[in-house]
């Protein structure tokens, strides 16, 4: 059985909500170029790798954004536009940020093929959006996509005293959604909300049996009896 109206019904409520000033979408696409990467120690044996230890095909990596001030709004800057007809002020804001990116390899089949970090670095991007963010209001920004590929590596052979060194180029594509925000009290009217029926466990099932073939088994039609 559902549970009884709270006492009241229907009342005059304050509630605390994230007003949304204005939303876009939209992707952005980069390239970058990471230089003389060290390879790593071989993660079995503890040995220096080298070149023709990596298959170069293999090459990949991952892309997430820093921990540490990730998205960095720089400033925001009024500007007039008309827009279907009327004038409004809108906002150019200045938005920076903070991606790591990790290289990764996989040992040539002869060492086992395992796949190992070669190394991460980090990198900014800037870019400016047109909003509805007057001062006062927070730019949340959230990545509804965020990879990347290798385009291109390859392996500098180093010196006997020196470690060979990994090139490479990745291109990252992100997907965002971009918001500007303002925490508001609102005042409505509504209903309490109330829990809902407990669903019931369902019976236990009757015992079945298989479908027949009478067409075939047992033939009421055939002759079972014998010459006379």
């Amino acid at each position: 059985m559902q549970a009884d109206n709270l006492i009241g019904g229907q009342e005059l409520l304050c509630i605390n909500a994230e007003k949304v000033y204005d939303w876009i979408l939209n992707e952005a696409n980069f390239d970058l170029s990471l230089s003389d990467l060290d390879l790593p120690l071989n993660p079995m044996t503890g040995e220096q790798l080298e070149c023709d230890d990596i298959d170069l095909d293999s090459v990949s990596c991952t892309v997430a954004p820093t921990e540490e001030d990730p998205i960095v709004v720089l400033d925001r800057v009024d500007q007039d536009f008309v827009v279907d007809g009327a004038e409004v002020t809108l906002q150019l804001v200045n938005i920076r940020k903070n991606f790591e990116v990790t290289i990764f390899v996989d040992l040539i089949p002869g060492l086992g093929g395992a796949t190992v970090e070669v190394g991460s670095a980090e990198f900014t991007r800037c870019e400016q959006v047109i909003l509805c963010a007057p001062t006062g209001t927070d730019v949340d920004v959230t990545y509804t996509d965020l990879d990347c590929f290798v385009c291109t590596a390859t392996c500098d052979t180093g010196t006997t005293t020196e470690v060979d060194e990994l090139d490479v180029t990745v291109s990252v594509r992100l997907c965002q959604s971009i918001q500007s925000t303002y925490d508001v009290t609102l005042e409505i009217t509504a209903d309490f909300c109330q829990p809902r029926d407990i669903l019931p466990f369902p019976p236990c099932p009757a015992p079945t049996i298989p479908p027949q073939c009478p067409v075939v088994f047992p033939n009421a039609n055939g002759d079972n009896g014998g010459q006379g």
